[in-house]
């Protein structure tokens, strides 16, 4: 039986619809082919306080934008696929136990790791952690990401401190947030425009 075009077209959007954005360094571009994800942001923004821009350039750094990325496999004798280095899914890279804790504390139990708003909701709440429990600004995009891979209370022990890969890319995560600030503020008005209209 061959597919209704129908189907075929529902097949295409959906398959679309998992791919990441085609420019990930410009937020502006994100927005336009996501078209539901500002809101999400918003949403969490409003809910949490944590920027757009700190929200996305922490998922920049942990998937990518791509919707069910996890860790690589252990491989045996180098080529077999084993299980995976962690437990780590999703477009935040969030361990089994973290997203555990997020559902519990939020009462979000229909929340999965693979939904953009799901994560940025999320996002804003563990950097709301991290900010109540550490003391670190909302906006820090540096130090936040030292305490988002390291836990809280890895950060709070000091065990990113002789980490010169992961303090490079916290300098990243920091650089990307401010590129995205400065994108965002050229294109708030026409987002907020098309949310309306959606």
């Amino acid at each position: 039986m061959k597919p209704t075009p129908v189907l075929f077209i529902a097949a295409v959007l959906a398959a679309c619809a998992a791919n990441p954005p085609r420019n990930p360094a410009d937020l502006c571009a994100i927005f336009r082919e996501k078209t539901d994800w500002y809101a999400g942001a918003k949403q969490a923004q409003r809910r949490w306080g944590v920027p757009i821009p700190v929200q996305l350039a922490i998922i920049n750094r942990e998937s990518s934008f791509v919707e069910d990325a996890r860790p690589p496999r252990y491989r045996l004798f180098g080529f077999i696929p084993l299980w995976h280095l962690s437990s780590a899914y999703g477009y935040g890279q969030v361990k089994d136990d973290t997203w555990d804790w997020y559902q519990a504390r939020t009462h979000n139990d229909d929340a999965d790791r693979d939904e953009f708003a799901d994560v940025v909701d999320f996002i804003g709440w563990y950097v709301h952690q991290s900010h109540t429990q550490l003391g670190i600004a909302k906006h820090d995009a540096y130090r936040q990401y030292l305490a988002y891979h390291e836990g809280q209370g890895g950060y709070k022990r000091g065990t990113h401190a002789n980490k010169v890969w992961l303090l490079k890319v916290a300098r990243k995560v920091a650089a990307d947030a401010g590129r995205y600030q400065r994108q965002l503020a050229g294109c708030r008005v026409g987002l907020e425009r098309d949310l309306v209209e959606q």
